[in-house]
């Protein structure tokens, strides 16, 4: 969002526009489209709806922060862990539901220490710390169960059917999807902005950036956590090496900056063709995986680093510029004249 668009949603307040409106009757429409999908789809298909639902949670909660900071978190992969093992850990001493409550504030409490500890200076200190956070944790969740004397993973066994996953799934995207509308509309979005722009000019203008920081870096974090303990069940299984995998961190930067971070749609627009290029590439070349996740990354980088969301404004602004700068010329055309009559 621009300056000029900041300043416009600042100074409108919290009042909802027509255009809002419309864009939430619109989100609303999807959501329901989106529920139906397990009622039509099923197998293979469904599968692939389940990734793309997941995968959409993830960077969607993502870009709620470095969307607008211009972070790049790579601590994804350790706050989903978190989520898996907290589900894991306690599924057989806790509801489910409880083991979900406990998975977020244990998600929130690691990111407000790692917040505190980082997003007080520059950004380039916490993209390091973050790339290593899930290698940290992982680290030391290996440490316990060797402590504990059990060197396997946890076995999580809930009852679950494969469109139960969907739908939590779903639910929990669009809460994502509500909250990153209502904190896009919020002083917490527009200070989050400034600090995007400029954290200097943010600092001068009396925001305190640390504490605007590290309160979005907790919501982000803590709906990663979430979704770990949404598929800790599905996957069955949990162990440090899967759970804490710096693989899916990666994925989610390069899922949300293909789909563009400009808009909190943007993500969505990333996700779908990822997965199903990723699912073909896992198919036919599973050992180059790692080189095709680096290969992917620099040709977005270097060839649509806005995303596709940027491509799309770009061609939208020139069509709507080209029609603007060529209507007086038809409308002379029109009456038989020619531009120096």
């Amino acid at each position: 969002m621009s300056t000029v668009e900041t300043t416009k949603v600042a100074a409108t307040g919290n009042a909802v526009s027509s255009r809002e409106w419309r864009n939430l009757l619109i989100s609303a429409v999807l959501f329901i489209v989106a529920a139906l999908v397990p009622l039509v789809f099923g197998g293979y298909a469904l599968q692939l709806a389940i990734s793309i639902m997941m995968y959409t949670a993830f960077a969607t909660s993502w870009l709620l922060f470095s969307g607008p900071t211009n972070y790049i978190a790579l601590s994804t992969a350790a706050f989903f862990g978190i989520g898996m093992y907290t589900v894991a850990g306690g599924i057989d001493l806790a509801p489910y539901p409880v083991l979900l409550i406990a998975a977020a504030v244990a998600g929130a409490i690691l990111a407000a220490v790692v917040g505190l500890a980082t997003l007080r200076v520059s950004g380039v200190y916490f993209v390091i710390f973050s790339l290593g956070l899930a290698e940290l944790v992982r680290q030391i969740m290996t440490w316990l169960q060797h402590v504990l004397g059990t060197m396997s993973g946890i076995y999580v066994t809930i009852d679950r059917s494969e469109p139960m996953y969907y739908w939590q799934l779903l639910i929990l995207t669009a809460v994502i999807f509500l909250v990153g509308w209502w904190i896009g509309r919020s002083r917490l979005g527009f200070a989050l902005r400034i600090i995007g722009n400029d954290e200097l000019v943010a600092v001068h203008c009396g925001i305190n950036t640390a504490r605007a920081k590290v309160i979005l870096f907790i919501i982000s974090s803590t709906f990663a956590s979430i979704a770990g303990g949404l598929i800790a069940p599905r996957w069955g299984y949990v162990e440090p090496v899967v759970a804490f995998s710096p693989f899916l961190s990666f994925q989610v930067v390069i899922m949300a900056l293909l789909g563009g971070t400009h808009r909190l749609w943007g993500p969505l627009v990333g996700v779908i063709p990822f997965v199903l290029i990723w699912e073909v590439i896992a198919i036919y070349f599973p050992s180059q995986t790692t080189l095709l996740l680096g290969v992917c990354f620099l040709l977005i980088v270097y060839v649509i680093p806005n995303g596709i969301t940027g491509l799309i404004e770009s061609a939208t602004n020139r069509s709507a510029k080209g029609g603007a700068s060529s209507g007086p010329l038809r409308s002379l055309l029109a009456r038989g004249k020619t531009p120096n009559a």
